[in-house]
């Protein structure tokens, strides 16, 4: 796996001082309340077994009490039923069949941040340091391919000045990938722009994925095909972060900025095949996340609770033009489907 270089880890100190003693106070803090009242509203368990065995959504469980930010599963055909629960404690996951990658921070004095990639069997068997805060990562298909982004500056994509770092680990090989190191093309035309972050990976194959690219001097966000092999980036649309193509590999769903003040962000879908795209109108509420698909035809996403600070659902909508959004997953974040 890659390691960070010089540059990163001077920024990382940065970040760490500044988030290292709050954060770990606060997520405390949270954990002592929320136990408190989580015999009031109990989520129902069940043996992990059982719900691996058939297909299945794993998540991070954000349901109030011990468990809050253990990974979860639930069988797809009752995602809201009794969840099984792993011992892995994840702040963003993306699993498969056959791996499941975990970002997490770990929290005291010296706050760190890190990655583990586990088996089947939620065994880890490796792990490497992240230079900042986590904040995406995807699986291919065939779990061979893996993309991290981290947050080495700033907290939020709508910061000012933020910095990432996006790495795609090939798991058979061992080899690396910092995309942002990729030649970037724009219309046609190669450009450099020395403040350009890449993020939101999604894997079409085992060479091509989409992602963002943002140049803030440029004043532009794209979203963008890559290629591994010819380490290239091509804008294919001006606007757009956060890609996420479909099991079928026909449409991209993504997030698109509809106005400024205040931000607001809605589902976007891009068809592959034509080049035609529309907003998904049913959903009226600003969410900043990476979709992911619940099948061809349905997107998923989570939303965080505006009256429970650190709890969020995980919500679906229908791509038809009359969907209206459906509470999925009560109390959960970042859901992946697997066997489905």
């Amino acid at each position: 796996m890659s390691r960070p270089t010089p540059r990163v880890w001077a920024l990382l100190a940065v970040v760490t001082v500044a988030i290292g003693v709050g954060t770990a106070v606060g997520v405390t803090e949270y954990r002592r309340a929320a136990a408190q009242d989580a015999a009031a509203d109990p989520v129902a368990a069940t043996d992990l077994a059982s719900v691996s065995g058939v297909p299945h959504l794993v998540f991070r469980s954000t349901a109030p009490g011990d468990q809050y930010g253990l990974v979860a599963l639930v069988p797809l055909d009752d995602p809201s039923g009794p969840r099984a629960f792993t011992d892995v404690e994840c702040d963003r996951v993306a699993a498969g069949a056959t791996a499941t990658a975990c970002l997490r921070t770990i929290r005291g004095v010296a706050t760190r941040f890190e990655a583990e990639l586990l088996d089947a069997q939620w065994q880890t068997t490796e792990t490497w340091p992240l230079p900042g805060v986590p904040s995406r990562t995807r699986l291919s298909s065939d779990q061979t391919l893996l993309a991290t982004t981290s947050f080495v500056t700033g907290h939020s994509y709508t910061t000012t000045g933020f910095t990432t770092q996006t790495i795609v680990h090939d798991l058979t090989s061992g080899d690396s990938f910092d995309i942002e190191e990729f030649t970037l093309v724009v219309d046609g035309e190669e450009v450099a722009p020395v403040d350009r972050n890449l993020w939101g990976v999604t894997f079409a194959d085992d060479d091509t994925f989409y992602a963002t690219a943002q140049s803030q001097s440029l004043g532009h966000t794209w979203l963008v095909r890559g290629s591994l092999s010819e380490r290239t980036v091509e804008t294919i649309q001006d606007g757009g972060a956060c890609p996420s193509i479909s099991p079928d590999g026909t449409r991209i769903g993504f997030k698109v900025q509809t106005s400024n003040d205040p931000v607001h962000w809605e589902i976007g879908i891009l068809d592959l095949r034509d080049g035609s795209q529309r907003v998904l109108t049913g959903e009226t509420r600003s969410f900043d996340d990476q979709i992911a698909w619940l099948d061809d035809d349905t997107v998923m996403y989570g939303l965080p609770r505006a009256d429970e600070p650190g709890v969020t659902d995980v919500w679906s909508i229908d791509l038809a033009e009359d969907a209206s959004p459906v509470l999925l997953v009560p109390q959960a974040w970042s859901p992946q489907v697997v066997g489905g």
